[in-house]
């Protein structure tokens, strides 16, 4: 694994920071600049513990770990995962630091580092649920379903369920295994049934194999639990449109238009297909020109 971009292998930075004096009754008495780091982080003064460490000559593996815990904390995720790096650099059994620089990694979308991150941590504990959770995810977005739908497989604990679950639905739907993956999303949806992610998959599945009656039914339960849902109110548009129940059409258009103007208005670089996926070009004209000819509401007016 390459080192993060922009971290340089030793020390904290060019010049080291002073302590900023609120520190002083933390530090006072306190020979051990680490442990007065820890105790600032205790109280929520991130920035503060983690110019405390800045100090330090010849930091100790456990500083750059904890200087990743604080750099997390201030959203800095980059840097984050060059402190967790170096730590696993001079101890590469530490699977805390591992553990988390593959975290940082997926959450920069550096998924095929994240993963050689991940394994180790894995290898060594395999009941880490949250790990392979993370390490799942990557696997999806490298379009690694199979090795994703393995991964998903081996979580265990009631906590994971969920998650894992939904998981095998997306590895699954990439396989193009549909009737395996609405299986799955519906597991999904029994243990909470507001999930929207597993029913706007279940709706761009349906229209996969364009199956309208799935869309219709899909697209409802979503606009029921989220009356804004923009793959609810598409589904619920398409539908009308491919049956000429053109008027129903244009009161899901109205809504759908109110709730997501940018995402139906073409783009300067796009065509005129402003409503997604599958119509085909005489449904998208009669519904064009019905919308012309309709009687403007006063909600519809700018549109």
């Amino acid at each position: 694994m390459t080192a993060p971009h922009g971290f340089r292998s030793s020390g904290f930075g060019s010049a080291a920071a002073a302590a900023p004096a609120v520190a002083t009754e933390i530090t006072s008495g306190n020979n051990d600049p680490l442990q007065a780091a820890i105790g600032l982080r205790s109280q929520g003064r991130f920035q503060e513990a983690l110019d405390l460490l800045s100090g330090l000559a010849d930091p100790p593996t456990d500083a750059y770990v904890l200087r990743g815990d604080l750099l997390v904390e201030l959203g800095r995720i980059a840097d984050a995962a060059g402190s967790y790096y170096t730590a696993t650099v001079s101890a590469p059994g530490n699977l805390y630091a591992r553990m988390h620089l593959g975290s940082c990694l997926r959450r920069l979308g550096r998924w095929e580092e994240a993963v050689q991150a991940f394994e180790p941590v894995l290898h060594a504990d395999p009941h880490r649920d949250p790990i392979r959770l993370e390490l799942g995810d990557c696997l999806l977005h490298l379009s690694r379903p199979e090795q994703a739908l393995n991964c998903f497989d081996q979580c265990w604990s009631d906590a994971a369920q969920r998650q894992a679950m939904f998981g095998k639905g997306v590895a699954l739907q990439q396989l193009r295994r549909f009737d395996e993956a609405e299986i799955a999303y519906e597991r999904v949806l029994a243990l909470d049934g507001k999930v929207d992610e597993a029913l706007a998959n279940l709706i761009a599945m349906s229209l996969e194999v364009f199956d309208l009656d799935r869309v219709l039914r899909y697209a409802r339960r979503l606009v029921e639990i989220n009356p804004r849902s923009v793959p609810g109110l598409q589904g619920l548009t398409l539908v009308a449109v491919e049956r000429g129940d053109m008027e129903t059409a244009a009161r899901h258009f109205s809504t759908l238009a109110q709730h997501a103007a940018e995402s139906i208005r073409p783009s300067s670089d796009s065509s005129e297909d402003i409503i997604e996926y599958r119509l085909n070009r005489k449904a998208i004209d009669q519904f064009k020109d019905f919308m012309r000819t309709k009687p403007a509401q006063p909600a519809e007016r700018r549109y």
